[in-house]
C-alpha cells in the first residue's frame, strides 16, 4: 500500500488530496493547524498531525514524529493569498513576513526534513505552485506579493532538485479553483484540479524532475 504526506490539509486542496488518496487505497499522513481540522482528517482514516509551517520548531517536531517514515508521494500545499492589491500599494511587513513564511520558508524548511523520506522510497515531492508565480506570464500585479512568493518557491524547489537525485520533484499550478482562495467564481472545482494534480504526478518520471506544470500537465514557462 503506498504512503504519502499531504502537509496543509485543513481544507481546500491538501483535504481534497487525503479523500482522494484515501479512497485509492493510500496510507496517508496529513497536517493541519487546528484541532478541529485534524479530527475532521483523522475521521477521514488519515494519520493526522499539528503543524505551523510558519514555526521553524513546529516542522522540527514533525521531523521527529515521522521518523524511519517512507513517502511514495508528498504534496506541500501550505500557502496563504495575502493582500490582493497590486504594485501601486506596497505590502506591509507584516503581510510580507506572513506570505513569504507561509509559501517560501515554510518549503524550504520542510525540504530538508520530508525529501529524505521521499528519497528512501523514490517517490515524488510536489509542491503547489501558481501560474502566478510565472514571470514570464507576468502580464498584470494583481497580488504581486503571493506573485512574489511563488516565483521564490519555484527558485527553492528548483535548486533543490539536485541534492536530492532519488526523489522526482515537482512545482504544479492547480487552476483556478474554487476554494476559500479562489473565490467562489473560479474556473473548476476541486475535485477537478485535485484529481488532474494527482495524474500528472503519477505520469512524472524521474527526468522530470524540477518540473512546473498546471493540473492538466501543460509545461509552464518560468
Amino acid at each position: 500500500m503506498p504512503t504519502g504526506l499531504i502537509i496543509g490539509a485543513s481544507r481546500g486542496i491538501g483535504q481534497e488530496a487525503v479523500r482522494q488518496l484515501i479512497a485509492a487505497n493510500w496510507t496517508v499522513f496529513a497536517t493541519a493547524r487546528d484541532d478541529a481540522a485534524l479530527a475532521s482528517l483523522q475521521a477521514q482514516g488519515a494519520k493526522a498531525f499539528k503543524l505551523d509551517v510558519g514555526n521553524p520548531e513546529s516542522l522540527a517536531g514533525l521531523g521527529w514524529q515521522l521518523d524511519g517514515e517512507k513517502f511514495d508521494l508528498a504534496i506541500y500545499v501550505a500557502g496563504v493569498f495575502g493582500p490582493r492589491s497590486d504594485a501601486k500599494t506596497p505590502p506591509t511587513a507584516q503581510d510580507f513576513d506572513q506570505v513569504m513564511h507561509t509559501n517560501v520558508l515554510g518549503a524550504m524548511q520542510a525540504i530538508p526534513i520530508v525529501a529524505p523520506m521521499v528519497e528512501a522510497a523514490q517517490g515524488k515531492f510536489a509542491f503547489i505552485s501558481s501560474i502566478m508565480g510565472s514571470v514570464d506570464d507576468a502580464s498584470s500585479s494583481y497580488g504581486w506579493l503571493y506573485r512574489a512568493s511563488k516565483a521564490a518557491l519555484n527558485m527553492a524547489v528548483k535548486s533543490a532538485v539536485s541534492d536530492y537525485p532519488k526523489a522526482t520533484f515537482a512545482l504544479l499550478h492547480p487552476g483556478w479553483v474554487r476554494t476559500d482562495m479562489g473565490g467562489e467564481n473560479a474556473a473548476i472545482d476541486v475535485g477537478q484540479s485535485v484529481s488532474g494534480l494527482l495524474q500528472v504526478i503519477a505520469g512524472l518520471r524521474s527526468a522530470d524532475t524540477g518540473t512546473y506544470r498546471d493540473y492538466t500537465g501543460k509545461k509552464l514557462a518560468w
